[in-house]
């Protein structure tokens, strides 16, 4: 078992053995959450630095380690932006070289840079002609100033159906005070009910009533074949036998979504930003001479498109569709605001 997986069943797992694991790293998860609020202390008292970026900037993160969304959101946003004539840069950590492959694919207009260093990230960009930033994954990342501050929370692993257990007993970075700093709370489901998905907006919104609250689904779209690209309707999945292949941070949700079109899914889980070595591909490929279909996700896409056997049937790509359930309106009207700032 990887550490991903050793990380993912102490934090959810209801087992005797997980329960005692997260007992006994409850004192470093207090002490990291106290580091942590200290930290976020220090710049908003200036006693940390906040270095300025040379053009308008949203940064967009959440307060848990993956799989909330923020990807999509990321890239729904610089679309946003390029669509009204602002050429987005898109500033990247540098970790996982499928992110960026993603972004450029969503979105072929922008200027991805994967930089751990956001300010070198940012001069790059706007030496490349981005008018406005976007940096994916960059709520924690204080020392760089930002325009919009955008908050992303899941809905799928936010209380009351989880605890908040900070890092290391659970998946949290930052206790839920951290949303005070934020301009924007987008909450989004995959497959939590819109009733869900709401409420836990409403409560969101009781307590941090001057941040807009918005939900979001991020839903299927739809299916393109991974080489010819030719579309596929989502209906298409009914009453066939499909193996989701998902090496995505949250690979359950994926499969549910696919399982809720009317398929009979069998899903292979990797963890995130799976590198899909030989064994893997030719293991899939298989899969696809079996089956009715092959489902992938975007991310796993940018790393199969490649490699794909000539010989066995195209995987399908699960293409996310971002749909407001609520106050969409309210954030474009945010982001309007910093378009005012571009030059």
């Amino acid at each position: 078992m990887n550490a991903q997986r050793i990380a993912k069943w102490i934090w959810w797992s209801g087992a005797a053995p997980a329960r005692v694991a997260r007992g006994v790293l409850l004192p470093f998860a207090f002490a990291y959450r106290t580091l942590m609020t200290a930290r976020a202390s220090a710049y908003r008292k200036g006693w940390l630095r906040e270095r300025p970026l040379p053009l308008p900037a949203v940064a967009i993160g959440n307060l848990a380690v993956g799989g909330a969304g923020k990807t999509p959101l990321a890239a729904w946003t610089a679309a946003f932006f390029a669509n009204r004539r602002a050429r987005p840069g898109i500033l990247l950590r540098g970790v996982g070289g499928d992110e960026q492959a993603v972004h450029q694919r969503l979105v072929p207009q922008a200027i991805v840079v994967a930089n751990p260093n956001r300010l070198a990230g940012a001069e790059a960009a706007r030496a490349k002609g981005a008018r406005v930033l976007v940096l994916d994954d960059a709520y924690q990342r204080l020392n760089v100033g930002r325009d919009v501050n955008i908050a992303v929370v899941s809905t799928e692993s936010s209380p009351p159906r989880h605890v908040a257990w900070p890092l290391p007993a659970g998946p949290w970075r930052e206790d839920w005070s951290a949303l005070g700093r934020a301009d924007v709370i987008v909450v989004t489901r995959r497959r939590a009910a819109v009733a869900e998905s709401r409420a836990l907006a409403g409560r969101i919104a009781a307590r941090w009533p001057s941040a807009v609250v918005a939900a979001v689904h991020l839903a299927l779209g739809g299916l393109a074949g991974l080489k010819s690209g030719r579309c596929v309707e989502l209906t298409s999945l009914a009453k066939k036998r499909v193996v989701v292949a998902a090496g995505i941070a949250d690979p359950v949700s994926f499969a549910a979504q696919v399982r809720a079109c009317g398929a009979s899914v069998q899903l292979i889980a990797y963890q995130d930003h799976h590198a899909y070595p030989p064994g893997d591909v030719a293991r899939l490929a298989q899969a696809a001479k079996d089956a009715d279909y092959v489902v992938v996700t975007e991310k796993d896409a940018v790393k199969l498109r490649g490699r794909w056997p000539a010989d066995a049937p195209e995987p399908l790509v699960a293409e996310l569709a971002v749909r407001w359930d609520l106050n969409g309106a309210a954030v474009e009207r945010v982001l309007e605001g910093v378009l005012t700032r571009v030059v």
